[in-house]
């Protein structure tokens, strides 16, 4: 959620970590600040600026007090304890001003930690769990010395905390090990010292913090894009464990002081990938993408030869899936919806029954896992979710993970993986990485449907072979109803409420149509099996209510075309009560297709394809009638308010 930059090297370090936030943008804030140090003619100077609101109102104090430095640390803070102001912006400082932390998490016993500093002669300046954790460092060095030399302090505890002050009684880190043993809660820290220049501690629990390493120059950032323009070797912090960053280098150890060997990976993402390259907005490129991020993702893993499907790094062998008996699928968000419509993929070709959970309640049902456990998430790192693979662990269930970030936590954890080889996704409504999700999750279903028996050689190869279509079918969707979305929002953008209907596999698509909707433009939506209507949605239709009806179909598929009279139906119910109508159909013949247009107000035409692959065709027109009716009602498409692209905390 909250953004973390720090840099230690021979380069300014202000720019350079002022740079790397804007590029953490895409995980939501409120507030932002920057503590350096490493002046030349003053090593051990500690100075800071922080501001409330978006970057560029940080870049204006800069511009007006600026700073310089070879070592710092950066922060976006989204807010949970405290109200979005400059107080309450990281970095935060302990009691003597020597010392800032930031903080991406939540700690859960702060008010008794308080207290309990409060008691032993500690002041605090902000409404902020996170200043705890400075003052936790603090009694932590007070406690390791019988003396603490008086600090030089200058304006301590304002926006422009200027410290000089000796040297610390034991190691910063061992401080910091200290501190975060009596923390109860999510954190991923970053902790600096005027005693102890040209060294940037980090600790891990929870929340992603990942190490880069350059050339005689280290980095530590809460996401990989932060920093990939300088570097892709990265090193993802494990649970528990602190890393050390001075000039010469970085060192690992857990929070006993045990030291760990780390080796970092290889990121190949292009940096470039994270830039606009020319798009008004980052969903918008994402959007474009999208057939590529169905191309890679399906990319060496199918052979249109033989229809095989190959996943190396899933580590399951034939007789565990012959075995298996029910599969728990458990995701936040999109990647829940990506779930729903993968239990039907899972559940036509491999016949094994499938329970999706929202991860955020799975833990606390005393849930009975399946025989396999499958994770869904963008980011790997999303709290929920690595609870709800931990419960399954716990319980003795194998699982496995479909993720789009290589290394980070739930890939750790899992037992085998499928990347979904989105790139980055920067933009907070997820898009490509949706699509993504849904391809790897068909690939699953087949190679399990393979594993089993359950698909014949002959079908195998025609769903690959249909599947090898599905980039292309997209560029021809983008090609064709951009301009038309376009359109439908100059009608559509002024409704205060809509509703998205969809039967079977298309019924994930309608919530995943109205949940971006909501997210980037602020109308309310809902999404409802289209089945319901007479059970209660009925009731909302009138002339103002616009209502998307997926009204797609797989001629080959008897239960497809039952599904799409069915839906026929519901559009006629619809329209009789004077609602408006906009139907997602796909291409058909004159006959039939001028019928589903009489009774329509608006008709988005999608190419053919099985029923199990519409999906991934069928979200991409909701897609972009989210986006232009956000982008005509002003909204900040990128960056919705009160959201954050990664939900690393409860």
């Amino acid at each position: 959620m909250c953004g973390i930059v720090g840099y230690i090297g021979p380069k300014d370090v202000v720019p350079l970590i002022v740079e790397g936030l804007r590029r953490l943008e895409y995980r939501g804030y409120d507030s932002a600040g920057i503590a350096v140090a490493g002046i030349a003619d003053n090593p051990t100077l500690l100075d800071v600026r922080r501001a409330p609101g978006k970057l560029s109102n940080l870049e204006s104090v800069l511009r007006d007090k600026p700073l310089h430095g070879t070592y710092g640390i950066g922060h976006t803070r989204w807010a949970t304890h405290g109200r979005p102001t400059e107080e309450n912006a990281h970095p935060h400082r302990d009691g003597t001003g020597t010392l800032v932390v930031v903080h991406n998490g939540i700690v859960e016993n702060y008010l008794a930690l308080k207290r309990d500093l409060i008691a032993r002669g500690h002041r605090f300046v902000s409404e902020t769990d996170t200043e705890i954790i400075a003052h936790l460092i603090e009694d932590e060095l007070e406690k390791a010395a019988l003396t603490v030399p008086a600090p030089q302090l200058i304006e301590a505890n304002t926006a422009e905390a200027i410290v000089t002050a000796p040297a610390s009684p034991i190691p910063l880190e061992e401080a910091v090990r200290r501190a975060v043993k009596r923390l109860t809660g999510a954190f991923a820290i970053g902790v600096l010292s005027a005693r102890e220049p040209n060294k940037l501690v980090a600790a891990r629990l929870g929340p992603p913090a990942v190490i880069g390493i350059g050339d005689g120059e280290f980095f530590l950032a809460s996401d990989v894009p932060g920093i990939l323009h300088h570097t892709r070797d990265i090193v993802f912090l494990n649970d528990n464990e602190v890393a050390v960053l001075t000039k010469e280098g970085v060192t690992y150890t857990d929070f006993e002081g045990t030291p760990h060997t780390r080796t970092p990976q290889r990121i190949t993402w292009d940096p470039i990938q994270a830039e606009k390259a020319g798009y008004k907005h980052f969903m918008l490129k994402e959007i474009n993408e999208q057939p590529r991020a169905v191309r890679d993702t399906t990319l060496g893993r199918v052979s249109l030869d033989s229809g095989e499907v190959f996943l190396p790094d899933l580590q399951l062998t034939r007789e565990d899936i012959q075995k298996a008996t029910s599969l728990t699928i458990a995701a936040c968000g999109t990647s829940w919806h990506a779930g729903l419509a993968g239990k039907f993929m899972i559940e036509r070709l491999a016949r094994i029954p499938v329970d999706v959970d929202y991860a955020s309640e799975y833990r606390y049902r005393d849930p009975i896992p399946g025989s396999l456990g499958l994770l869904i998430t963008q980011s790997g790192e999303t709290a929920d979710t690595i609870a709800a693979q931990l419960e399954m662990v716990s319980k003795g269930t194998p699982t496995l993970a479909i993720c789009n970030v290589v290394g980070s936590a739930i890939t750790r954890k899992a037992s085998g993986v499928i990347t979904t080889n989105a790139g980055p996704e920067i933009g907070v409504a997820s898009t490509k990485a949706f699509t993504a999700q849904l391809t790897a999750l068909f690939t699953l279903a087949l190679y399990l449907g393979q594993q089993r028996g359950t698909v014949t050689p002959q079908q195998s190869k025609q769903y690959v072979a249909e599947l090898a279509e599905i980039p292309r079918k997209l560029e021809e969707i983008l090609r064709s109803v951009d301009d038309q979305c376009s359109e439908l929002a100059k009608s559509f953008s002024t409704a205060r409420d809509f509703l998205f209907l969809g039967r079977g596999i298309h019924y994930p698509i309608a919530l995943e149509g109205a949940l971006k909707l909501k997210e980037i433009s602020y109308i309310h939506a809902e999404g409802y099996p289209a089945g319901e209507m007479k059970h209660g949605p009925n009731a909302l239709i009138d002339e103002t209510l616009p209502v998307v009806c997926i009204a797609t179909k797989d001629p080959a598929d008897p239960t497809s075309v039952l599904k799409y009279e069915k839906t026929l139906s519901n559009i006629q119910e619809v329209t009789a009560r004077s609602g408006r109508v906009i139907a997602i159909a796909t291409e058909s013949d004159p006959i039939e297709h001028s019928h589903l247009t009489g009774l329509v107000e608006h008709t988005i035409t999608i190419p053919q394809a099985p029923e199990l692959l519409l999906p991934i065709l069928e979200v991409v027109p909701l897609q972009l009638l989210a986006y232009h009716i956000a982008v005509r009602r002003g909204c900040d498409v990128d960056q919705p308010r009160n959201l954050a692209k990664s939900v690393t905390v409860e």
